[in-house]
């Protein structure tokens, strides 16, 4: 068994990125979770943090902190559970003063932007709400492409992710989300300037595309799907925001893929016609979450599941 504290200061050290931020996390001297790092350094015969700036964890390093958060979570839970049942005996101002005494706990999850800019954020705020006196949490979201989310799960970062792969690591479960389904747009004037006959090779070698950044693979992947080419030297805006993104496109400043959910409204007015209807882009999304027996995560996939159930497309 590893002592608790060190632990605490391992998860600290890699969430606040140094060890002055940890030790101002947990309320202790710097010189204190140095200590308590080189004990679990101690304690396993090899480092657990490579000392660079900021410090990264080892391989055995990243082992412990999937062990040290999903301790942590349970310990939360099994706090909010015992002082729910001394409350319900000696009422409700201890229940109250148990739970004010509670730290906070965070819970990192990893999403990708169109996720969060459409059918997420909604899914998850009632829940956070209705939990928040019981569980005093806060939520570290973590946005990535969702090809890339999985990455953060699998090194321990995140306690759920929603990715586009199917198939769960070992010590998760995964649970179908629906598919969101992406529409290659443009505003009606770029639309008629630059693809007179609709998406063809000939307009997407000149005209300038939105992506969202250097790692979004879905824009070259539809076009390599629909014209069997993507060109590398097209121009190209970056925009790493959903609605931003949203906007570039209706502006008219170039054309890209949009989810379902956010191009539909702007479809049905006529502010963005549809360069390839008969092809829409289907990309299946999969929660991704620690195989604990934590009611939180149950309640957390549950709805997740119902929104996705609910606005985005069946598999």
């Amino acid at each position: 068994m590893y002592d608790q504290r060190s632990l605490e200061a391992l998860v600290a050290v890699a969430e606040e990125g140094g060890f002055e931020r940890a030790a101002r996390r947990l309320n202790i001297t710097q010189s204190a979770v140095s200590q308590r790092i080189r004990l679990l350094e101690e304690a396993i015969g090899r480092p657990v943090l490579a000392r660079t700036q900021p410090p990264q964890p080892t391989g055995p390093g990243l082992a412990l902190l999937r062990h040290a958060r999903r301790v942590g979570l349970l310990q939360a839970e099994l706090h909010a559970e015992l002082g729910t049942e001394i409350g319900a005996e000696m009422g409700s101002d201890v229940t109250t003063a148990a739970h004010s005494e509670m730290p906070w706990r965070t819970l990192a999850l990893a999403v990708n932007a169109d996720s969060l800019a459409t059918w997420f954020t909604g899914a998850v705020l009632p829940l956070l709400v209705a939990n928040n006196l019981a569980q005093r949490l806060v939520l570290d979201l973590r946005v990535d492409d969702q090809e890339r989310t999985h990455d953060l799960l699998r090194r321990g970062e995140v306690a759920g992710c929603v990715s586009t792969r199917p198939t769960p690591m070992q010590g998760c479960r995964v649970t179908f989300l629906g598919v969101m389904r992406y529409h290659c747009v443009a505003a009606p004037e770029f639309a008629q300037r630059w693809f007179p006959r609709g998406l063809d090779r000939a307009g997407t070698a000149l005209a300038p595309a939105v992506v969202f950044n250097r790692d979004d693979a879905v824009h070259d992947r539809y076009l390599t799907q629909e014209l069997n080419n993507s060109p590398e030297d097209a121009p190209r805006h970056h925009v790493p925001n959903s609605e931003r993104f949203v906007d570039f496109i209706s502006a008219g400043a170039g054309y890209g893929l949009i989810p379902h959910l956010q191009a539909a409204p702007l479809l049905a007015c006529g502010t963005l016609v549809d360069l390839r209807p008969q092809s829409p882009m289907p990309v299946p999304l999969y929660w991704h979450c620690w195989n604990i027996p934590s009611n939180l995560l149950t309640h957390l996939t549950q709805a997740l599941q119902n929104s996705g159930r609910e606005l985005l497309l069946p598999g």
